[in-house]
């Protein structure tokens, strides 16, 4: 980021960025070449209300007023009264789900990813489709994440919301209702439903039909440079965007490849938050064959995205330091486990606390700790479950080698970002040094990015450089890991695949 920016930045049209996450809200202001502007970036925290049944949902007026009310607030920095603001890009969580009536007023709430309420639902989908031919035509797996187990779930438990709901749509598409006034996606967003096939870019007919939706209870989906302009309560609102143009709102993840610089084949991103993913982004028509193990997106209608995604990723560090009372700072917690050495407890964690997505998709996956003994501390636990977490991406860089051999990982999310210690165990790991992206804010810079290409202001995304530290793999170590790594597939085996082959998981 630069430290100042000369008086002739603030006579020139700006872009407000805009991402809406599941853990926050954020806005900040970008230069026609990308830059943040100092002091304009707007966080807000929030969180996504769980339940003991599975939920993790949200009201969606309440979301709704937050995206609203970081507006406001970027709008007030100094720089934003100052300036002319000619567009907004905007990235959001994929494979939320909610629905509005025909007055566009919610009947659900929003159901993030994570929410798992419908998973028993994927055994009737299972046995009702061939799961292989419908995960190379749609990119997503039958699991509770994506529409088809949600929608059936909302359509068998809660049949009078279902009844009552016009148009099923992404959070984002809700918040383009209501400030556009049109209900329409993006292709981006719409591949992350798990209903819509990656090769002609509309709906999967087959599915939707299955699934008791019509065809207009589907947003329309915007194929190519189109913008949008605010509803006339919101022009009024918000005067200096009353001649903003909004690009459809892209998926955060697709988005984080783009601002980290990853959008080559040969070039995977590999971010932690609260949850994980990995993903490579390349031009072209997807996979002919999907891995098992990956999904496959896109974020337009010349570049795919394929990766896999993981449920626990710094949630999971946060929850034990949280149930083991571990009142350490977190430099002090790093240093004593950079202090005892690759896998020194030999204890194997399965990270599924939070549900397991990537590699085996199976709904009843529950976290474990194995090999406990009176010798073993807190510590011990919360760096076997780091180790864990990155086992687990070493069979998604596994499988995504299959169909593009990675030669550069690029690093990014918050639990990353701040924790060395957790950068050294992905790269022994894996065996593979890693760049540590060292921008602000990726995904929004990504969403700035593509809009920035769109409208001509760039050649193109890969054209752009991104800052990068490095962090190199420690041969020894990644040795010890191999042992450790196979001795976690064994326990994996047990604990969770075998329950593929009882029954249990459909």
């Amino acid at each position: 980021m630069r430290s100042s920016f000369p008086a002739e930045t603030l006579t020139q049209k700006l872009i407000l960025g805009l991402d809406i996450g599941t853990s926050s809200v954020r806005a900040a202001l970008y230069d026609l070449n990308s830059e943040m502007l100092p002091a304009s970036l707007v966080k807000n925290e929030r969180a996504l209300e769980t339940t003991e049944d599975g939920g993790s949902e949200i009201d969606a007026e309440i979301a709704l007023r937050q995206v609203v009310k970081v507006i406001d607030e970027a709008l007030r920095r100094p720089l934003a009264r100052g300036a002319e603001i000619g567009y907004v890009a905007p990235c959001a969580f994929w494979h939320s789900l909610v629905g509005v009536d025909t007055k566009g007023n919610p009947t659900t709430k929003v159901y993030g990813w994570g929410d798992t309420r419908s998973g028993k639902y994927v055994k009737v989908i299972r046995k009702r489709f061939n799961e292989k031919e419908v995960h190379n035509r749609t990119g997503a797996r039958f699991h509770s994440s994506f529409w088809p187990a949600k929608l059936l779930w909302l359509r068998k438990e809660l049949p009078d919301a279902f009844e009552r709901t016009s148009l099923w749509l992404s959070f984002s598409d809700f918040v383009a209702l209501r400030l556009f006034g049109v209900a329409t996606t993006s292709i981006s967003m719409a591949s992350g439903t798990g209903i819509f096939d990656l090769r002609s870019c509309g709906w999967d007919a087959k599915l939707v039909r299955f699934l008791g939706v019509k065809p207009s209870g589907l947003p329309l989906i915007s194929d190519g440079p189109y913008t949008f302009r605010l509803v006339e309560r919101f022009r009024n609102r918000w005067r200096r965007l009353k001649n903003a143009k909004w690009f459809p709102a892209i998926a955060d993840g697709a988005a984080n490849n783009i601002g980290a610089g990853c959008v080559e084949k040969s070039t995977a991103a590999l971010m932690i938050g609260t949850s994980g993913a990995m993903r490579v982004v390349f031009e072209g028509d997807p996979p002919d064959d999907i891995p098992a193990g990956l999904w496959c997106y896109r974020i337009d209608r010349s570049r795919a995205i394929v990766g896999g995604a993981l449920s626990d990723g710094g949630g999971l560090y946060a929850l034990l330091k949280d149930r083991l009372q571990v009142d350490l700072p977190d430099d002090v917690i790093a240093n004593k486990i950079a202090e005892r050495g690759a896998d020194a407890h030999g204890l194997t964690v399965m990270p599924f606390f939070a549900g397991e997505r990537s590699t085996g998709y199976h709904e009843d996956a529950a976290g474990s700790i194995v090999g406990l003994h009176p010798s073993h501390d807190a510590i011990d636990i919360m760096q076997a479950a780091m180790e864990s977490v990155a086992f687990r991406f070493a069979e998604v860089f596994d499988q995504i080698n299959q169909i593009a051999p990675v030669k550069k990982l690029v690093v990014s999310g918050g639990a990353l970002e701040a924790s060395a210690v957790w950068r050294q165990i992905v790269a022994d790991v894996l065996g593979h040094d890693i760049a540590v992206f060292r921008g602000d804010e990726a995904s929004m810079r990504g969403a700035v990015l593509l809009a920035l290409e769109s409208l001509g202001k760039i050649e193109n995304i890969q054209s752009v450089s991104t800052e990068t530290d490095r962090t190199r793999f420690h041969p020894k170590c990644h040795k010890i890991y191999k042992a450790a790594r196979k001795r976690h597939i064994k326990h994996y085996d047990i604990l969770i695949r075998k329950n593929e082959h009882s029954g249990t998981n459909g």
